[in-house]
């Protein structure tokens, strides 16, 4: 148990570490925007080898996989479009936020983003034994650009430094507590629970990636954002082969 907690918050850890990063050296808008593209491939090979391919092997393409990919999706979109419309809309801005932003949507944005992958690396665990080297560097690489942009746009509205780091490592927090219940609530659940899941959490996290990750990552960098997205999804996938 202790374990998956420690994972979750190790993938949660580097959004501490991108606001950090933010403190000592400003990171320039093309450079967030390879960081960002380069985490949508990580998190793309990551949805299609650590999540979707292991729920079909799972259940031997059983329907629950379909289910789960479709209720994922839909659970991040409504999620999404509630906070969206509650002040969290530009909670990955680079820019100083307007009057209409509320620091509890934003917090409450960050950990839908979150979510879903602490929980299946808690799951990894439980089904496996060991953790998924290659899911907890998805989650890892994937929240670096998302702190940096964040704690940018936050910081030229005003919000202090110890604001932004309590923020982000109640997240980080979340993300351990996470994990560890997708380690303790599916333990001894069915094989077609499991891989209901596991898509679960691929199909919210294709749906952030599309309506987030991949818009802002082309409108930081341009043209670039597809050779780094292809060579995230190469490292993530070697480090799934290796592992």
């Amino acid at each position: 148990m202790g374990e998956a907690f420690f994972w979750g918050a190790v993938g949660g850890v580097s959004l501490v570490v991108g606001a950090a990063v933010v403190f000592v050296v400003p990171i320039g808008r093309q450079l967030l925007g390879a960081i960002m593209a380069f985490g949508a491939g990580v998190l793309i090979s990551a949805v299609s080898f650590e999540l979707v391919e292991e729920a079909v092997d799972q259940t031997n393409g059983d329907w629950s996989v379909a289910l789960g990919m479709f209720c994922g999706a839909i659970t991040f979109f409504a999620g999404d479009w509630w906070i969206d419309n509650r002040g969290g809309r530009h909670r990955k801005s680079m820019h100083a936020h307007d009057e209409e932003s509320n620091s509890k949507a934003i917090l409450l944005g960050t950990v839908l983003d979150g979510v879903p992958e602490s929980v299946v690396i808690g799951l990894g665990l439980a089904q496996g034994g060991a953790v998924s080297a290659a899911m907890v560097a998805a989650v890892f690489l994937s929240n670096l650009p998302e702190s940096i942009s964040s704690t940018t746009g936050l910081r030229a509205s005003g919000w202090s430094s110890g604001r932004l780091l309590l923020m982000w490592s109640v997240v980080a927090l979340v993300a351990g507590i996470a994990s560890l219940l997708g380690y303790t609530v599916f333990e001894n659940s069915s094989d077609e629970t499991i891989a209901f899941v596991m898509s679960f959490a691929g199909g919210a996290l294709l749906t952030m990636l599309a309506d987030t990750m991949m818009p802002k990552a082309f409108e930081l960098e341009g043209k670039l954002v597809g050779l780094l997205t292809t060579l995230g999804f190469a490292v993530a996938f070697a480090i799934s082969a290796v592992s």
